[in-house]
């Protein structure tokens, strides 16, 4: 499924997802600071430009596929989060997320809903932050709306 919401150039968004991938939005700096190559313009820079509604511009975005396990946040990621399966969870997996200090974690599960047992989520609890399970599809939806309403969330996703 593809999402066609209006992006912030300086967050992680998540614009698509199936079988196997995540594609986020990885935020550049403001135009210019980052160019294409060593020399380069910004006009030379092929990373999509994002437009105000007058027109100026608001900065640079570029996307990436993910295709292992990965923890987004509004402005970090973590890329190969090590658990691929429901099956390979611990307790210190999760104590990445909490080292994050999240409002909120959406726990994607993969294709199907899978409650983690207790004993892997009572951490969340004891730093006071919230914790759904949710298929990894809802959990993506679900995070792109939070981000927008700009709370503090992590998505925590198994791939589907």
């Amino acid at each position: 499924m593809q999402f066609n919401l209006e992006r912030d150039p300086r967050t992680h968004t998540i614009i698509s997802y199936a079988p196997g991938q995540v594609v986020v939005t990885i935020p550049w700096a403001a135009p210019g600071i980052i160019p294409a190559h060593p020399g380069a313009a910004p006009e030379d820079n092929p990373t999509p430009l994002l437009l105000d509604r007058d027109g100026g511009l608001r900065g640079r975005i570029r996307h990436e596929t993910l295709t292992r396990s990965v923890i987004i946040m509004p402005e970090h990621i973590v890329k190969d989060w090590p658990p691929q399966g429901c099956d390979d969870l611990t307790p210190e997996h999760f104590d990445t997320v909490i080292a994050m200090q999240p409002e909120v974690v959406l726990f994607g599960s993969g294709s199907r809903l899978w409650w983690p047992p207790s004993t892997l989520i009572a951490a969340f609890a004891r730093h006071h932050i919230g914790f759904e399970v949710m298929d990894t599809a809802a959990a993506c939806r679900t995070y792109n709306i939070l981000v927008y309403e700009e709370r503090n969330v992590a998505a925590a996703l198994l791939m589907i």
